[in-house]
């Protein structure tokens, strides 16, 4: 297989160079974080529950192109699918406190455990309280009895909007925290890849399929899937993955839902459509009312081709805050 080629400059400074593009690009509205490699918001009002996110880098717009108004406060990022180091993220988390908390909202990953767990008792150390609710979304990556222990992927979009807007309303940590963890157990999501993305340091890819092949539930860094099998039609691929969704929560008929395609690099728009058209008599079948469709690249792994279907069941109080305005580099509405 060719080795991917990449429009970089130093392979070693690329998170650096995306965090200052990523400055340039918002027009005033965001800044680097002095000591860290991390972007924040330019203006955070006192008295703020304040939302880090963030997780290895290569996954844009995950998590670094979320912050901004409505959502998150800061992101920290850590080197090409690395967990951020503690000092970063403790740098970050002093940086954005404003008086009331700040909230952690990433993808379980053990690392990414580790370093955010330490910040936050360092962080205790400076007397700010911190929160922490983990996306843990993957329905391939762990039955649902072990379900905290499943992979973080692309239902983490629904996870930091929620947040962004929890943390924007809520009087108090424990009340957006609250919020994001009712958020966190209404989101399944699930994966295929039909080739893998590349390390950009090297153009190798993560992981190696055959020219026929495609492997359902892989996690977003290339982690072996539950099952590999031949290409297949768009609507019978849906249905096998909107099946294992539907079930895992379960959903139930009448539930109104919020659905994610999710582009993991290298799908285009015109596949994504063909898959919502795909999955819609699927989501009517059982019962469910669609009431909010995100088609694009959310949580992507370089230009992995596949997508990642992902469900949020929906009550006034969730649907409210995915309704709510926000502005970011990845999303606004």
């Amino acid at each position: 297989m060719a080795k991917a080629k990449k429009l970089i400059n130093d392979p070693e400074r690329i998170v650096e160079e995306v965090v200052d593009g990523m400055v340039h690009a918002s027009d005033g509205r965001l800044v680097r974080v002095e000591d860290a490699a991390a972007v924040m918001r330019a203006s955070i009002p006192d008295g703020k529950v304040a939302l880090l996110i963030g997780g290895g880098s290569g996954h844009e717009p995950m998590y670094s192109a979320f912050v901004g108004e409505g959502l998150a406060d800061a992101s920290v990022c850590g080197n090409i699918f690395a967990a951020p180091s503690p000092d970063n993220i403790l740098n970050a988390t002093r940086a954005i406190h404003r008086g009331r908390g700040v909230l952690y909202v990433y993808g379980n990953y053990a690392g990414d455990n580790m370093n955010f767990d330490i910040a936050a008792e360092m962080a205790a150390d400076d007397g700010i309280q911190v929160a922490t609710v983990r996306v843990i979304d993957d329905v391939a990556a762990m039955p649902p009895e072990r379900m905290d222990e499943r992979r973080g992927i692309g239902g983490a979009f629904f996870q930091v909007k929620v947040a962004g807007a929890a943390c924007a309303e809520a009087a108090s940590l424990e009340a957006a925290s609250a919020l994001v963890a009712a958020a966190q157990q209404t989101i399944r999501t699930i994966g295929v890849a039909l080739s893998p993305g590349s390390i950009p340091q090297t153009g190798e890819p993560t992981f190696v399929l055959g020219e026929d092949e495609i492997e359902i539930g892989l996690g977003v860094h290339g982690e072996a899937g539950i099952e590999r099998g031949r290409m297949m039609p768009a609507d019978a691929l849906v249905a096998s993955m909107a099946r294992r969704v539907i079930d895992d929560l379960p959903f139930r008929p009448g539930d109104r839902v919020a659905l994610l395609l999710n582009s993991l690099g290298a799908t285009t728009m015109m596949e994504l459509m063909v898959a919502n058209r795909g999955v819609r008599p699927l989501l009517d079948a059982a019962g469910l009312t669609v009431a909010l469709t995100y088609c694009g690249p959310y949580f992507t792994c370089q230009e992995m081709a596949g997508f990642s279907l992902s469900l949020m069941r929906l009550d006034a109080g969730l649907e409210g805050l995915l309704r709510r305005p926000c502005w970011s580099l990845g999303y606004r509405c």
